[in-house]
């Protein structure tokens, strides 16, 4: 199964250079449909409310109909979408062409990364998903280069034309290389079970501790970003450039991470790495609170991504061991968790910086954010339920 690893992290690129693609072109947008620069940002916004909502209806599809047949179908309707949205005039249907490809996107990651579950058994599962994991990063990382650069040289429709097609490409060869995998049929559609599923997932005792993880990760780490601008302006650094550039620290961290998971998983184990990534963040969270140079604070991002990682992957591997059967339905409910506490977030920061100030409010998210990360070290278990198949299980020492 290793072959398919590189085809799924394709696919996975190829949706994430999706996510920030629209952010560079915003100011061609805005003229040439001609409405003003906040409405024309809402697009980037439509996209990430359709990917988080996404999440669980298509993982219940993904675990009837079979994972790579939702990827495929996503990837293809996420490149359409884009090549519909580079020729049209009105910013509406652009718009509405933004929130299909937000659906599309949200059918890929967390459905590759509960396909993966079940290509590989849990000794092996956080490697591969850090594979997976590095594929969307990277197209996250280049999405704004690869759009700013095609952006100045063949407009903003090029850049949606060309991002189409490359995608549509891309799902050639997710087709070839799950070509088998394609033809087998689904499960039929039984509401019980269905709902049975969600039950078992939620009754799972490493379930509430995944999600509300996740969830509390979405608000400490994300919340903050839409402010690291504003932070750096009041530190006398007002370019925007220099924000992206601190930004961008988080994604080199987290190829560190992709680089290093293997020696580390072996030295440390899952737990471990957990408390470790929880430290990084919030000693990282806790620095920029007193303001260092933008400099400084670039490090500061590319630790706290591999920070992110280190405590993320190991909510990711205890997630796909809660249902296998139904690993797609368990791991898009942790994305749509994910998702909810990135929504959620930036209110909760802009109340505590308006009401305390910057540095209690960043000082209570690290604080937060450790003590969670450590207290869900300790309540996370490898628990192995009784329908889990051999692939599945742990190589005896």
């Amino acid at each position: 199964m290793q072959y398919l690893l590189p085809i799924i992290a394709m696919g996975n690129f190829a949706a994430g250079l999706t996510s920030r693609v629209i952010d560079p072109v915003v100011p061609q947008i805005s003229e040439q449909l001609a409405v003003n620069i906040t409405t024309a940002a809402t697009l980037a916004s439509a996209s990430a409310i359709a990917f988080a909502f996404v999440q669980l209806p298509l993982g219940m599809v993904a675990d009837l109909f079979g994972k790579p047949k939702v990827i495929l179908t996503c990837l293809i309707v996420l490149g359409i979408a884009n090549i519909v949205g580079s020729y049209t005039d009105s910013f509406e249907l652009l718009l509405a062409t933004r929130v299909i490809c937000g659906l599309g996107a949200g059918g890929v990651f967390p459905v590759a990364m509960g396909l993966t579950g079940d290509l590989f058994p849990v000794e092996k599962r956080r490697v591969a998903m850090s594979r997976i994991m590095a594929g969307a990063l990277t197209g996250n990382l280049l999405g704004a280069s690869f759009s700013g650069v095609l952006g100045d040289l063949f407009g903003w429709r090029g850049v949606l034309s060309i991002l189409g097609s490359f995608i549509l490409v891309m799902s050639l060869a997710v087709a070839w290389g799950f070509r088998n995998q394609l033809t087998l049929p689904g499960k039929p559609v039984n509401p019980k079970l269905i709902a049975a599923n969600y039950r078992r997932i939620l009754s799972h005792p490493n379930a509430h501790v995944c999600y509300l993880g996740v969830f509390v990760e979405g608000i400490c780490i994300f919340g903050m970003l839409p402010y690291v601008a504003s932070f750096l302006a009041d530190l006398g650094e007002p370019r925007l450039s220099i924000a992206g550039l601190v930004i961008g620290g988080y994604a080199v961290g987290g190829l560190f991470y992709a680089a290093t998971v293997t020696r580390l998983l072996a030295r440390f184990g899952d737990n471990a790495l957990m408390v470790l990534g929880a430290i990084f963040i919030s000693s990282q969270i806790a620095i920029i609170a007193f303001g260092p140079p933008w400099q400084v604070q670039f490090v500061n991002f590319v630790v706290m991504g591999c920070g992110f990682y280190l405590i993320h992957g190991g909510f990711q591997v205890f997630t796909s061991e809660i249902a296998p059967d139904a690993r797609a339905s368990a791991v898009s409910l942790q994305a749509f968790c994910f998702n909810c506490g990135q929504f959620s977030g930036p209110l909760l920061y802009g109340f505590g910086l308006t009401f305390i100030g910057k540095v209690p409010t960043l000082l209570t998210a690290a604080a937060l954010l450790l003590s969670v990360g450590i207290l869900c070290a300790k309540l996370l278990r490898h628990r192995h339920p009784p329908d889990i198949g051999p692939k599945d299980k742990p190589a005896s020492p």
